[in-house]
């Protein structure tokens, strides 16, 4: 009888295989068209000459409130070269991260058709970690500043649990995470099982967007994190249960529980071997187990539904370890 049912497990987990490789190679056929411009290198050549067209090329880049001037001197200024060569060193071609681009686009294409190509142009920011990504109608800006390695020089200052994920690896996830929190409609809510869920959702679509990225980097995780989120699930679930705490209101939850921070506030002796933002991990499950029990849900519907209704369906139960 075990061996039966061993077999039927192995036999589903095929087809299932099989499905999700046909619908990946459908998706692989989805024509998409942009080119990688890299404003950075044409920045690094600047000079009074082609100053000019470099504004016609890129208005949104040169405020007008700034003198031609100012950037002349920002151009060689010996930080900003500095930032330039390390990001060159880095990114010298940015061939690979353009297929995975190209991968995510056609993604976007398959599951949201409204979805347009949009302007893809690199630069640096100074470091601006609070705007790594930056979507705005048909742009799509990409700091390659902030992904030069957690260990950078130029990081120094910066909350290590901040730069932590300033990996080249994380950049098409962190892509991935704009665009799908541009797609979930924000939590109507303020109880910490919507703001839960609310993540849950872009988790969910980063996911789906990107199926051969790992869950670590989805939840911008160490694989040590990861870990330990997994095996601490149950706990994570009866610490909030207990506490009665997923129909609280209180913001001070969603700064222990959602908000980027060093470790997730519980309050008790385990929170510095936590990882951050576990009500996000733990609206991630839910959202998972809600779809896996509801096949017949788009991801296109899932946006819709509220946080109350997803939860009630997923019947979720955290993992045992």
């Amino acid at each position: 009888m075990l061996k039966k049912i061993l077999f039927i497990f192995v036999l589903m987990l095929f087809w299932a295989c099989q499905k999700e490789n046909k619908l990946e190679q459908e998706i692989a056929k989805i024509p998409v068209e942009f080119q990688v411009e890299r404003f950075e290198e044409k920045f690094a050549s600047l000079n009074q000459e082609n100053l000019p067209e470099l504004k016609r090329e890129y208005p949104f880049l040169f405020p007008q409130q700034f003198a031609d001037s100012i950037w002349i001197k920002k151009k060689n200024d010996t930080v900003q070269q500095a930032l330039s060569r390390e990001v060159k060193k880095a990114f010298p071609d940015f061939v690979e991260q353009k297929k995975e681009l190209k991968k995510l686009f056609q993604h976007l294409k398959f599951y949201f058709s409204a979805f347009e190509t949009p302007r893809v142009i690199t630069i640096t920011s100074d470091v601006d970690y609070t705007n790594k990504i930056v979507l705005a109608d048909s742009l799509l800006l990409i700091s390659l500043d902030n992904y030069l390695g957690p260990e950078h020089r130029f990081y120094t200052g910066i909350a290590e649990y901040i730069h932590a994920d300033f990996r080249k690896e994380q950049l098409i996830p962190d892509i991935a995470f704009t665009y799908a929190k541009q797609l979930v409609p924000q939590a109507r809510s303020r109880m910490l099982l919507a703001s839960m869920i609310y993540y849950g959702k872009i988790h969910y679509v980063s996911q789906k967007l990107l199926p051969k990225t790992s869950k670590a980097e989805i939840l911008s995780y160490s694989s040590e994190e990861l870990t330990w989120a997994e095996k601490n699930e149950e706990q994570v679930w009866r610490y909030f249960i207990e506490r009665e705490l997923l129909y609280e209101t209180d913001g001070k939850l969603k700064q222990n529980f959602i908000n980027i921070s060093p470790f997730t506030k519980f309050g008790l002796a385990l929170d510095s071997k936590s990882p951050p933002q576990l009500g996000q991990y733990i609206g991630f499950q839910i959202v998972n187990q809600f779809m896996e029990k509801n096949p017949e849900v788009s991801l296109k519907k899932l946006l819709s539904l509220d946080a109350e209704q997803i939860f009630d369906k997923s019947n979720y139960k955290p993992k045992r370890n």
